[in-house]
């Protein structure tokens, strides 16, 4: 499986890029796991909006969403114009049941329901989930295919169920919001020391730091996580490919 970065800034997207998403293909599938401000845009550069099968939301952060609306439109577009034969699965957890509600689009879009204790086969690919310590519910992701695993931690402060669902991962794209001298400032959200301590007790293959800050060096944050975690260590870049198995 491919996964590629297609926004990784926190908060609002920089000139020409964008907050989360990440293309996720496996077993000729395409699924988009968030779908933040600017995100859409970056897609297409890719795929097709035709050719994506689903959207995986890890939860209603206007950066892991925004641009989730202008999808269904699209989809519908596509869907009347003939381009597009079927409708878009979206999968999302339902403890804000307005938001769930709005992710059903007439008959182009169709909500399913996620959850901690649940997991899911999406184009051949099995994800589960667990809940993230994030001021709104929130599910880290575990993606796993042809024997290799992806770890996604959305948003969180440090959080065992976190570690426990991302042992093992081939790769680990981990949110990394905060310098290490922020820790506690902010809530919801990883210092970069903490990333590197997660990749380490999970037995990363790879860390990915990603959901970085629009402020400091960059360059700090793989110095901090690299503190407690031997790997590889890059930053996320919008474009970037990694291939898993």
């Amino acid at each position: 499986m491919q996964i590629t970065t297609l926004g990784y800034w926190g908060a609002y997207p920089s000139a020409n890029e964008a907050t989360s998403g990440y293309l996720l293909q496996a077993g000729g599938h395409n699924i988009l796991l968030d779908c933040g401000s600017g995100v859409l845009a970056q897609l297409q550069n890719h795929i097709p909006l035709e050719r994506l099968d689903a959207v995986c939301l890890s939860h209603y952060h206007a950066d892991h969403l925004a641009d989730l609306f202008c999808l269904q439109y699209a989809t519908m577009i596509l869907m009347k114009t003939g381009k597009r034969t079927k409708p878009l699965d979206i999968y999302a957890h339902e403890e804000d049941r307005e938001m769930f509600d709005k992710l059903t689009f007439g008959s182009y879009c169709q909500a399913h329901p996620i959850s901690a204790d649940s997991s899911v086969t999406i184009g051949g690919a099995s994800f589960s989930f667990a809940r993230t310590t994030h001021p709104v519910p929130c599910l880290a992701m575990r993606i796993e295919y042809g024997g290799r695993v992806i770890g996604y931690t959305a948003d969180t402060e440090w959080n065992e169920e976190v570690v426990q669902l991302c042992d093992q991962a081939d790769l680990l794209l981990a949110e990394c919001n905060l310098y290490d001298e922020q820790y506690g400032a902010v809530r919801g959200h990883l210092t970069a020391g903490e990333a590197g301590k997660l990749a380490a007790q999970t037995k990363a293959g790879k860390l990915i730091l990603t959901h970085l800050p629009h402020y400091g060096d960059h360059q700090q944050l793989i110095r901090l996580a690299a503190a407690s975690y031997k790997g590889p260590i890059e930053l996320a870049c919008t474009g970037k490919q990694d291939k898993v198995g």
